[in-house]
């Protein structure tokens, strides 16, 4: 497996209350898994222990089989890549030096990028279709767009898992499609994906594994199709929500009955 919780808690203060209890989950090579959850539930608390920036009260991380506490966070970053739920630009590097800074994990000490570093940029630049903005600074670009530049700096990483949290969250309609998209081809060559989301509709597209968090802390997995019921949805949302089969995209879509 590439990713593993076993028992995982965590609280913010000692003694406070748990925001995670005795997470168990596992994710293994061109698997992916959409963690659904109402706010405040702990989804970005759970993906930043897995990233190792909070460290759980009890319970281990593993990854790639290795427990996270004995490993430096190089070896960290040389499996796992992390997308926030939204970058906020400081400096204004042009597109490409943002997206180069995500190969730190493969350059060495004192070194500087190399030719193979600038080839792989280029090479996802174009993959993920901003080639032609390569040169605008990053900071002149849409929220859209920056996205994508996100996206793009996790992949030159060349992890074996990336982790999105909420990624959609800021985007128009036809930006969060474009980017379910590309999970969904990250997830085809191979990588082991783990994306936090609001929208059932989402995890429904994408497949694979869902797991709830509910408010006590604790996390139910399973196949999406079993996990993603009209009882459960109006658990976690706390609204009326009904599961309709289309045959014209031949899936469940998730709407309101009535506003």
């Amino acid at each position: 497996m590439i990713i593993e919780t076993e028992k995982l808690c965590f609280s913010y203060t000692k003694g406070g209350r748990q925001i995670l209890k005795d997470i168990d989950l596992s994710l293994g090579e061109g698997e992916v898994m959409s963690i659904l959850g109402p706010n405040g539930a702990g989804k970005s608390t759970l993906l930043n222990c897995i990233a190792t920036l909070l460290m759980p009260d009890s319970g281990i991380v593993r990854l790639c089989g290795k427990d996270t506490r004995e490993m430096k966070p190089k070896e960290v970053a040389s499996i796992l890549s992390y997308v926030p739920q939204n970058h906020v630009p400081a400096f204004s590097y042009t597109v490409f030096n943002f997206v180069l800074m995500g190969r730190a994990p493969k350059v060495g000490m004192f070194e500087r990028p190399k030719d193979e570093d600038f080839e792989i940029v280029e090479k996802t630049l174009e993959e993920i279709g901003l080639s032609e903005l390569k040169d605008k600074p990053y900071t002149e670009i849409s929220g859209g767009e920056r996205q994508q530049a996100t996206i793009a700096r996790a992949m030159v990483a060349e992890p074996k898992a990336i982790l999105f949290d909420e990624p959609t969250a800021h985007l128009d309609y036809g930006n969060q499609l474009k980017t379910l998209r590309i999970i969904k081809s990250l997830k085809e060559k191979g990588y082991a994906i783990i994306i936090t989301t609001h929208n059932p509709d989402h995890a429904i597209m994408l497949g694979g594994t869902t797991a709830i968090l509910d408010r006590e802390g604790r996390l139910t997995v399973g196949k999406s199709e079993e996990i993603i019921t009209e009882e459960r949805l109006r658990q976690v949302y706390g609204t009326e929500l009904s599961l309709i089969h289309m045959d014209e995209v031949d899936r469940d879509v998730c709407v309101p009955p009535n506003l």
